[in-house]
Formats: structure tokens, sequence, C-alpha cells
């Protein structure tokens, strides 16, 4: 990958158990630290400086049960430590300590101004533990740490400071009304207990994603992290109190999801749920939900198409294209996961495509040169591989790569396929992995009903120099982002969400700010002459 690209205007381009005690555990813990194998001494003392236990209500606790689980090590799939696996009991100790931090607590009730201020030293503790947490992040996701260091971290830190600046701007208005000597004014206030569920591919940088909005408005949070990469979670709810958050307002789990997770998004004593992962599972969160009435916001799957223009700048699409479907090892929701070539281009792109494919270093995500590591899980790895070989079955000419990389660990080979179908598998399906798909088009009209022709609309990416062929494709096509010329460009203050079955609602930005806060209206009588009214 030849540039990245991120703070500020730029981006990347490139449980509280109440009334119960838990009985302590140390002689377990002892175990568990010694069972992590095949790590460097410096990976082992980050291991070891992070709680693996559950956060809840400003202490690391146990799960009651005592039950723990596995992170492994996607490089050899051996394990790096046990971690705490939350229970639908802990799921009830969790939010009972968020409720009663919102309800009794001082976050929701301190100026915006001073939760700005906590939400800045978050962002500064993250930038002093940067590399340290850009090596966990990927030791325990297999994201090479180039891109730890140089994405996921600045971007996590400039949406906490983003969201900071806003904490102290979040405002109703006085609103005019026929009503004689009345006044109305509105409030926007927090909603309360927010359930947050977070994926493995971005973990860090997803949980900075849901905590900077809700936290601002003076919510209180139970974020839920993924059982395939907890760690970074933890060690940031670590850090959230040491940049001075209250107990209990931020609150850190793990565990299954259909065990955890459905508790949480399901809770009674729950006021939202936000989710980020697969539609699948969105439209089950969306569903535990409804029996509370609670407002969701879901960031779901996508099948982004990405066009390529016959004026295109052929080397570059090539390498744009590469960029936009193998980063983070193709495990990104707005991977352009089918690339549309104009037929003119269409076998000087292929040939291109596939030697950049060939060229791609995949290897040890701790290698300064690596540009791919090992997928997340054995259970993604073996998902993508039975992708692949569902592709060649059904036609698809297979260019390169179709298989494993190396005799251990979960790295699979960039693989690209040309002489896709719409009507393919790999051409409909979220592989979410390091597969391109190549199809052929030749009518603008045309590309824009296929490219549309999906369950999905997340992203979309058009290359052109032509002004016209960009507006025509980027207004025609039905996708919450379109990136013309450039792919997966963010910024903290541009709203960021998906059409369709990719999702409900928006992250970033002012607009997020809405999905967490509501809206109360006061009237007040007003005295005195009827010529004070407007």
């Amino acid at each position: 990958m030849k540039s990245l690209m991120f703070t500020g205007a730029r981006a990347l381009n490139a449980s509280l158990h109440a009334g119960r005690t838990v009985p302590a555990r140390a002689p377990r813990l002892m175990t568990i630290r010694a069972a992590t194998t095949s790590l460097s001494r410096d990976l082992q003392e980050i291991v070891n400086s992070v709680k693996p236990k559950l956060l809840i209500n400003g202490k690391f606790i146990d799960s009651l049960g005592g039950q723990t689980f596995t992170t492994e090590d996607p490089r050899t799939g051996e394990p790096i430590c046990e971690v705490a696996e939350c229970t639908a009991e802990d799921v009830d100790a969790a939010v009972d300590a968020a409720r009663k931090a919102f309800d009794h607590g001082p976050w929701p009730r301190i100026p915006g101004r001073e939760r700005g201020r906590i939400l800045y030293k978050l962002a500064d503790l993250l930038e002093r533990d940067l590399e340290a947490l850009a090596q966990l992040e990927s030791l325990d996701n297999g994201k090479p740490v180039h891109f730890s260091r140089t994405a996921d971290l600045p971007l996590a830190i400039e949406h906490l400071r983003y969201y900071a600046g806003w904490a102290d701007k979040i405002a109703g208005e006085v609103v005019p009304v026929g009503v004689p000597n009345m006044q109305a004014i509105t409030y926007r206030e927090p909603l309360g207990v927010v359930a947050q569920i977070i994926p493995w591919n971005f973990p860090l940088l997803m949980m900075a994603w849901k905590l900077g909005p809700a936290l601002c408005a003076g919510n209180t949070v139970v974020l839920k992290a993924a059982e395939q990469t907890p760690l970074t979670a933890l060690r940031m709810g670590e850090l959230c109190l040491e940049a001075g958050v209250p107990e209990g307002v931020v609150n850190v789990i793990s565990g299954e999801g259909s065990v955890s997770g459905a508790a949480l998004a399901g809770h009674p004593r729950v006021n939202k749920v936000a989710f980020t992962g697969s539609t699948e599972v969105g439209k089950l969160i969306m569903k535990q939900a409804a029996d509370n009435l609670n407002p969701v916001t879901l960031e779901l799957g996508g099948k982004s198409p990405n066009i390529i223009c016959p004026d295109a700048d052929i080397d570059a699409a090539v390498e744009q294209a590469h960029f936009a479907l193998f980063f983070n090892m193709g495990q990104c929701c707005t991977a352009g996961s089918r690339t549309f070539v104009h037929e003119d281009i269409y076998d000087e792109f292929v040939k291109k495509a596939t030697e950049r494919a060939q060229n791609r270093k995949v290897g040890d995500p701790f290698a300064s040169d690596t540009e791919q590591g090992p997928q997340v899980s054995k259970e993604q790895f073996d998902k993508i591989l039975g992708l692949i070989e569902t592709g060649k079955k059904q036609g698809a000419k297979l260019q390169t790569g179709g298989g494993r990389h190396g005799d251990k660990g979960y790295f699979i080979q960039p693989t690209v396929f040309s002489d896709v179908r719409d009507d393919m598998t790999i051409a409909k399906d979220e592989i979410f992995g390091p597969v391109q798909s190549i199809l052929k088009w030749k009518t603008f009209e045309e590309v824009i009903e296929r490219a549309n022709n999906s369950n999905y609309g997340l992203a979309a990416g058009v290359f052109t120099k032509n002004l016209n062929w960009a507006n025509t494709l980027s207004r025609g096509l039905k996708a919450g982002t379109v990136w013309v010329n450039c792919y997966d460009v963010f910024d903290a203050a541009v709203p960021f969400g998906g059409y369709k079955q990719s999702g409900i609602g928006r992250e970033h930005g002012r607009e997020c700010i809405d999905h967490y806060t509501q809206t109360k209206a006061v009237y007040t009588p007003l005295e005195g002459p009827q010529s004070w009214q407007m």
C-alpha cells in the first residue's frame, strides 16, 4: 500500500455485582498467564498489562460463574490468554451499574465542557500508549502493526477529540409559538443506558466510534467487545477510568454474542442499542431491542461496487482497487468487493490487478514490510476458503491465489477472480476476506443498475477523469458513502452509514449525536404585556 492519510481533515486511504460476593481467582490468573506461548518478551509484557476480566462499576472482576474463554493469536492459532466470559447474570450487573451511574451519578449532570475535558484526556492517554495498544491490537486481530500504528490508533484518537469538542455544544432552541403569553424551549438530553456491541475487524477504533458520541452527550454505556478481540477494549476501559470517567459510566464485557450480546440487546433497563457487525446479526439485534421499543443504530454489511471507467488512470485505479479490497485482510464492511471494469480496459486491468495481488506481501503482522496478516480466526479462515471454492465451481476464472498461505495460522493467499457474473455467490455474498471479484461492464445505465442490484448499500467507488461521469455515477449509486478517485477515506465530521440492509442511522458527525439524545419540549407561561410576544 503506497499511502495512508488520517488525522483531522485527512483520513484513511490507505458490573456492579449488587449484593453478591465474587471469590478471588488469583491462582487461576497465574495459570492463564503461564498458558501464553510464542510471544516475544515485549509482547508478553503488553499482554500481562491487560486485566482479562469484566469491567463493571469501575472494577475488573471475574464472571459470576468463573467462566473464561480463550483469545487466540491468529498467526499461529495458539492461545494468548484466558478472558472472563460474560453471562446473562453479568449483563444484569453491568446494566445495573450503568443505570445507577446515569440515574444518580454525576456524568449526565456535569457541564458538557467537563465531559469534553475527560474525553480529551482519554484521547491523550491513547496517544501516550499508542505503540503498546497498536501491538496489542495486531496480536489479537492479526492486522499488520504498521496499520494499527498509523491508521487505527490515530483515527480513534481524532474521533474522541472530535466528540470532546461537541460535548458543550449540544443545545436546544427557543421555538416561536402561536399560543399567547407562552414560551416554548427545547432541550437535547441523553437517552440513558446505551448498549454498544462492536466487531472484531477494527476493535479499538470501533470502540472509539461508539463511546465518543454516547459519552459526550451524557449517556452511560455497557459495551460488549467481540470474543475474538477483547484485549484492547479491556485496556481502553482501564484508560477511561484513568482519564476520570466515573465508575459505572463505561462498563466493558466480552463473551459469546448469542449469550451476552443477546441479553444486552434485549435488556429491559437499556435505553438504546448500537451495533456494528453483520447484517444477519443486526436483524437479530433489532428484534431483541424491539421488545423494549428501544431505538437502534446499525452499521452492517456491504458488497460495495467499485466502478472503473474507461478513462481512468489504469495504474492508479489498479492500486486503489487493490487497496479497496485487500486492506485489513479484506475484513472491511466497506470493501470494494465488486470491481466493475469497463470492457475497453478490462483485460489490461485484470492483468495488472493479478500482478499486484501476486506481489502483495503476506506474513507476520509485526514485520515492517507486511501488507497482509492472517484472518482473525479459524472460523473466518474456513468461511473464506469455502467461498473461494464456490467461485471456482460456479465458473469464475481464478487468476491467482485461492488457497492457504503457509502451513500454520490463518493466512490466505491474495485471490483474484475474473469473468465474475452478477449471479455468482462471490458477487452476492459478503466474503470479508482477501478475494477480489472483477466484473465487466459496457454502459453507464447498465453498471448503475447492476451496482444497485444488491441488498447492501454501504459504500461505493468511482474512478474516472470525467466530472460528468463522476457526478452521474455518484448520484445514481444507492450507497451511504461514495468515494471518487479514492477509497476508504474517513473523517469524524462526515456521517457514515448504509442504505438498505447495510444499516440504520449514522456514525460520525453532528448527525450521530442525534442518535444518542432525545428532545424535551418545555412550555412556560409569560406574565406581562402582550407586546412581549414575538
